[in-house]
């Protein structure tokens, strides 16, 4: 398809990195700035969201929908990968995205990647433990993605918390151009994070994967009653992950929200987050909570 309108929709399409640069230099040029949500499409209230807020904060705004070849191991189904381009770009052009960027393989990878961009402190554990290859495949299409759209904010959601961690610091390490804006994860009325992957569950399994989130809240109410060291909160969580069969743990985790290592004491007064990961069915279900420890008592 041509650079252009899509099956109806207003919002411009842009195919080639050479238009996309153009659009938004033009942009830039005229004094607006730019905001930019990147995905790997077949878009939620969550992506959405985001979008709305690079709409209210930026004078442009750019999406991106590209499946991304490198984040995935060579034991994950990247033909799979759930998608629908006409259904993306209407909920796209109905929240006032300016401009969606959706490149094939050839366009972002013309030549085998000879570089790789990586933040190993960052990514060496939690989903960097069950997926050692996924967060330099991520920093490497964000870091591309980024010299591609070139000086803007980019609005990344919180459910994938270690993501943004790392693309925070590859973008502050490099000294990139971008500011990166971390958001609230969206939620289902009954606390599920709303992720691509929950297209997978069958209905018993859909009210399972639940149970990340009643673990995190039984996490953040052992913070909040007291906890003096994160073991506790980590057998709150665990101990209601228990409760559900259909879910597989991988771990209950108290980390610094910066730097991502486990703790130990909880010193009072200082924020910690919570993360946890389980397979419920096929799916591999993430999510995460922040807390902040309540100061010391007199």
């Amino acid at each position: 398809m041509a650079d252009g309108p899509w099956h109806g929709v207003a919002v411009e399409v842009v195919e080639t990195i050479a238009a996309l640069r153009q659009r938004l230099d033009a942009q830039r040029s005229s004094g607006a700035g730019v905001g930019f949500v990147p995905t790997m499409g077949y878009l939620h209230e969550g992506h959405v969201s985001l979008v709305e807020r690079a709409v209210a904060e930026c004078d442009t705004t750019v999406a991106s929908i590209f499946v991304n070849p490198l984040q995935f191991a060579a034991n994950e189904d990247l033909a799979a990968y759930p998608r629908d381009l006409d259904r993306d770009l209407a909920l796209l052009d109905a929240v006032g995205c300016d401009v969606v960027f959706t490149p094939d393989v050839v366009e972002m990878y013309p030549r085998p990647m000879l570089t790789t961009v990586s933040v190993p402190s960052l990514s060496a554990h939690l989903e960097g433990a069950a997926r050692p290859t996924h967060f330099a495949g991520v920093a490497t299409v964000v870091a591309k993605l980024f010299a591609i759209v070139g000086p803007c904010r980019a609005y990344f959601g919180e459910k994938d918390f270690q993501q943004l961690a790392v693309v925070g610091a590859m973008a502050a390490d490099l000294a990139l151009p971008v500011e990166v804006v971390g958001c609230p994860t969206v939620r289902a009325a009954d606390g599920l994070a709303l992720s691509s992957r929950n297209t997978y569950l069958d209905p018993a399994e859909r009210q399972a994967a639940t149970v990340l989130w009643r673990a995190l809240r039984a996490g953040e109410a052992a913070v909040l009653a007291g906890a003096a060291d994160a073991t506790e909160v980590r057998a709150a969580m665990a101990t209601e992950l228990a409760t559900e069969p259909l879910a597989e743990v991988d771990y209950a985790e108290v980390v610094d929200p910066v730097t991502l290592e486990p703790l130990g004491a909880l010193a009072p007064g200082t924020a910690v987050r919570l993360l946890v990961a389980a397979r419920v069915g096929a799916p591999r279900l993430l999510d995460n909570l922040g807390v902040t420890v309540p100061p010391g008592r007199c």
